[in-house]
């Protein structure tokens, strides 16, 4: 699949996506991408974030590639069963927070819990670190199999975000545009 054959939602997590964000830079350089956009990007409320996330797809021309970061991996994978069938034909989510387990989450981000461990109905990829604070590697591998997602190793890589060195993120990119070009 080609990125000019698709609707690219990028969804951003608990603070959105700042300007030298990996997300931004890809929206701003994808066609046809743009951020789903939530109404707080600092209180999150599960139901609030869902439906944001299943609006944008409802409301996509095309079929949907999903890019998410963060608790926008969270929010996607809880707003399965609000997608028209058939319309997302994959994931590539990144860093996804085990908002079960972590320590030191916000009381509004555990209240994402549990998340769901049904198969995901689309092919996905999970990005994930051995060193994110917010996820042991472990535990997201563990996510991955019961969504039916490929696990990729990012290596010592913390939350793959600014913070973490990973502005414009070309890695990431590629890793994008081979999982395309298997759909």
């Amino acid at each position: 699949m080609k990125t000019a054959d698709c609707d690219i939602l990028i969804v951003p997590g608990l603070g959105g996506s700042g300007e030298g964000h990996w997300q931004a830079r890809w929206a701003g350089r994808l066609p046809t991408a743009r951020i789903v956009a939530q109404d707080d990007w600092h209180t999150p409320s599960r139901d609030e974030w869902c439906g944001q996330v299943a609006a944008a797809v409802r409301e996509a021309t095309r079929p949907v590639i999903l890019i998410a970061h963060s608790l926008g991996v969270v929010a996607c994978v809880e707003a399965v069963p609000l997608f028209p069938e058939g319309v997302v034909r994959g994931a590539l989510f990144v860093a996804v927070p085990d908002v079960e387990e972590a320590p030191n989450l916000p009381d509004t981000v555990r209240a994402f819990a549990p998340l769901p461990r049904d198969p995901l109905p689309f092919p996905s990829l999970l990005v994930a670190s051995r060193t994110d604070p917010h996820c042991s590697y472990d535990r997201a591998d563990d996510f991955a199999h019961a969504w039916g997602a490929l696990t990729v190793d990012a290596g010592e890589s913390g939350h793959i975000n600014i913070a973490s060195g990973h502005g414009p993120w070309p890695e990431g990119l590629m890793r994008l545009a081979g999982f395309m070009k298997g759909l």
